[in-house]
């Protein structure tokens, strides 16, 4: 299956939201940016940096920080290329482990393990950058004049 796409006002709208409705929190969604040296510059708050340079090796361990969570959401500077591959392979390494399970195990961590969406930013964080660089609230280390001609 592959993976959803996620525009950045949804996105905004999830980290914003309010901890005493039912909608998405930051506690129940993880952000995955795979820029590689184009991370300076700033990121969405609460995102995790997994450089796509790196990101296949580190696939498992990556896994297991983030199987707890039920959404996540994968982007790099367009979300044109490395952001939809590293969630690909996400998703594929998640079949793929998944595969290994007998039908008679008993594997109460495999059991427990939460479904997850996967999404992609549209636009990645070029275009997150353009409207919400500047909100603090949204955005950390944001350096406008690394973006002035994007």
């Amino acid at each position: 299956m592959p993976p959803k796409i996620i525009d950045k006002h949804t996105l905004k709208t999830w980290l914003l939201a309010d901890p005493a409705t039912d909608a998405f929190r930051p506690s129940s969604f993880a952000i995955i940016d795979v820029r590689d040296d184009d991370y300076i510059g700033g990121h969405i708050k609460a995102s995790r940096h997994h450089p796509s340079s790196s990101f296949a090796v580190g696939l498992p361990y990556l896994h297991a920080e983030l199987q707890e969570f039920p959404v996540l959401v994968f982007h790099c500077a367009l979300s044109q290329q490395r952001g939809p591959a590293a969630a690909n392979m996400y998703i594929r390494y998640k079949e793929m482990i998944g595969s290994y399970k007998t039908p008679d195990s008993e594997d109460t961590e495999q059991k427990s393990r939460t479904e997850q969406t996967v999404y992609v930013l549209r636009g990645g964080f070029t275009e997150w950058q353009r409207e919400f660089g500047k909100d603090e609230r949204l955005t950390e280390a944001y350096d406008e004049g690394y973006w002035k001609y994007f």
